[in-house]
Parts: structure tokens; C-alpha cells; sequence
């Protein structure tokens, strides 16, 4: 098993770019401006752990949106994933490096 920070020899290249990418401070900045969102929500009943809701910010925190109540809204998962470009319905300006 790799020590901490190691990866193993069967990783592929995506993954360690990812864990790469992961692990910089404007990734972690970004994560924890999401996950005080999600708390936010919780806190205020929005939201429950497992209820297959996002926390969707209404102007993206990457275009400079906070997370304040104001800026915040609850969509089911599919909905919020579709128009923010995520997974199969992802649309890109290019090509993947």
C-alpha cells in the first residue's frame, strides 16, 4: 500500500492529475467555499445528507459568486448537473488536454 502522498504504480495518468489538481490551494479554496455552503443549507433545514440535492450558486463561485443565502439556491442533482456542465451532458469550449 503507498504512503501518504504516494500513488500507486497502477494509477492512471488522469487520476494523478486530478489528485494533482485536487490538492492546490485554489482547488481547495473552491471545495471549501462549497462545502460551507452545503452546512449553510443544512443548517436551515434546505437540504439533508443523502437527499440527492445540490446547493447551486446562482453566479458561479469561478465568476466570482459567494456563498451567501442570497446567492445559494437547492436543485434536484440532475437538473443542477445538466446545466452546470457536469458529467455526460458536459459541454466544452475545445479540446481535453
Amino acid at each position: 500500500m503507498p504512503k501518504k502522498g504516494e500513488t500507486k504504480a497502477s494509477s492512471s495518468d488522469r487520476s494523478k492529475q486530478q489528485r494533482a489538481y485536487n490538492s492546490t490551494p485554489k482547488a481547495k479554496k473552491e471545495r471549501a467555499a462549497r462545502n460551507k455552503a452545503r452546512r449553510q443549507a443544512i443548517a436551515k433545514g434546505k437540504v439533508s445528507k443523502g437527499d440527492d440535492k445540490h446547493i447551486d450558486h446562482k453566479k458561479p463561485l469561478r465568476s466570482g459568486g459567494s456563498t451567501k443565502e442570497s446567492n445559494t439556491r437547492v436543485r434536484s442533482a440532475k437538473a443542477n448537473m445538466k446545466d452546470n456542465g457536469s458529467h455526460k451532458g458536459m459541454k466544452r469550449n475545445g479540446k481535453r488536454k
